[in-house]
């Protein structure tokens, strides 16, 4: 009878000593055994009721990644630059678009603070005042680009001239 064969914790532990114990408890309660019996059980209740009504959730699963490409995967080099240069239009056409809708913002501001009898003039040329000298105080902070000797940054209003032949 392998099966039954108590080993380790259990080897020491006898279900008949237990209930000679239990009954030797019983028998000491006297007339409050069933006083003790019925709170004993409504405290195991009240823990195990408390215990099941407890919610316990285990860690969320990962998201699910999907890649989603709207390219196409083996795209040649020059359809890669058409696209680009598209984009960049797309792009510059949106800029543009917004520039002239803060000019005509601009504009109604000025119409209504005429007619409010402001001096419109003089408070953009205080705004501008203000601009640059908030970007003159960001580019102080900034300070100057520090390139290696013998090197200059190139001008950006300057036309490349062609070399005397």
């Amino acid at each position: 009878m392998a099966l039954f064969k108590r080993s380790g914790y259990w080897k020491d532990v006898s279900p008949v000593g237990m209930i000679a114990d239990f009954r030797a408890v019983w028998k000491q309660a006297g007339s409050n055994r069933w006083r003790i019996a019925a709170v004993s059980a409504a405290c195991t209740f009240s823990v195990f009721y408390l215990m099941s009504t407890q919610e316990g959730r285990g860690p969320h699963p990962p998201p699910k990644v999907v890649y989603i490409s709207v390219l196409p995967a083996h795209r040649t080099e020059e359809q890669i630059l058409a696209s680009n240069i598209e984009n960049q239009k797309r792009k510059e056409a949106w800029a543009a678009e917004q520039a002239r809708r803060e000019k005509d913002v601009r504009e109604i501001y000025k119409t209504i603070g005429r007619y409010s009898g402001m001096d419109v003039d003089k408070i953009a040329r205080e705004a501008d005042a203000e601009e640059a000298a908030r970007k003159k105080a960001e580019m102080d902070r900034i300070g100057k680009p520090r390139l290696p000797e013998g090197r200059t940054l190139p001008q950006v209003d300057q036309v490349p001239t062609q070399p005397a032949q």
